[in-house]
């Protein structure tokens, strides 16, 4: 874990105890590290390299009376009742009590907190796909020459993650996209997981429409397109989280004068991603990885070999 330092500190913990094992003088010091000779002298005289601790020595309240915080703390510990009850009860009996002041009260004598009644329910984990359930999504860069609209996939189980950059947005862009993820992937994808806009499904007032194109591609490869619950996005979560670590390491970090930089940039993160980066979520393997352990272990789920993706020599 690294060092808690204050905002204004100028030395750390090795520089403090480098200062108080020397033998030289404020002045030689102090011009050495750059620092005032009153703060050389300080650490000298301290037995520690920590912080002092900053505010009163006795925390109390410059507001509530010292019998007014027992009957605050007596109440609480006896009702139970959260923090808005307690201070609607009390504020009758003690006119200058404020929410704040009624917090850091309880923050005081340890009881801000009430116990936990009863078991706390368990975190619902992710449901077990095998390989081959990919989330969609559509977010919007932008470049000196102006706006890109960046459209990404990321498969649940292996976290392959495949992009591309496209000048509109429209269902005909959706489909093509479908199709180049499809002949990208050496894999077969059995689930395509996206929101509810008009470039992937048909709005519900359109019920006498054709078919989605989408829809049709994923019919005709077999391919179960599922929607999100309107008005939910954290249901697309993964392509979500995936659509900002893809900006933080693009449009959020770089500036590109012309979208070929962005694109030709974009086409080298994901080489990395897919190929060198570890997550953790794969137990310390890279997508690429995993995806050649399923190989291993369900060879019918694929329609390559994807060593042959590799770079270099297939070894």
């Amino acid at each position: 874990m690294g060092q808690l330092l204050h905002g204004s500190a100028r030395t750390t913990a090795a520089l403090r105890r480098a200062i108080q094992n020397s033998q030289e003088s404020l002045t030689r010091m102090a011009s050495r590290y750059d620092l005032n000779a009153k703060t050389i002298a300080k650490w000298r005289k301290r037995t520690t390299v920590d912080d002092a601790p900053m505010g009163p020595h006795h925390p109390h309240s410059t507001v509530l009376t010292t019998e007014q915080e027992a009957m605050i703390v007596a109440f609480r510990q006896h009702t139970l009742l959260p923090l808005d009850d307690c201070l609607y009860a009390l504020q009758a009996s003690i006119p200058l009590l404020t929410r704040s002041n009624l917090h850091r009260c309880l923050q005081r004598h340890g009881i801000s907190r009430l116990p936990q009644i009863g078991e706390k329910p368990a975190k619902k984990k992710f449901a077990h796909y095998p390989i081959g359930y990919f989330h969609v999504d559509i977010a919007e860069v932008c470049t000196e020459q102006g706006r890109l609209y960046l459209f990404v996939a990321i498969d649940r189980t292996s976290k392959f993650a495949y992009a591309e950059l496209h000048s509109d947005q429209t269902r005909a862009t959706a489909c093509q996209f479908l199709r180049q993820l499809i002949a990208a992937v050496p894999y077969h994808i059995h689930t395509i997981l996206t929101d509810n806009g008009i470039q992937f499904t048909n709005r519900q007032k359109d019920k006498w429409a054709f078919k989605h194109l989408f829809d049709r591609i994923c019919e005709q490869h077999k391919i179960e397109h599922r929607l999100t619950k309107i008005n939910h996005p954290w249901t697309n979560g993964q392509v979500e989280r995936m659509n900002r670590t893809i900006k933080e390491a693009t449009v959020k970090r770089y500036y590109y004068e012309t979208h070929q930089q962005l694109k030709e940039h974009l086409s080298q993160f994901l080489m990395a991603y897919n190929f060198a980066r570890r997550l953790r979520t794969l137990k310390g393997l890279t997508p690429y990885e995993h995806i050649g352990e399923c190989w291993q272990k369900e060879p019918e789920r694929f329609k390559l070999n994807p060593h042959h993706h590799n770079m270099g020599l297939n070894i």
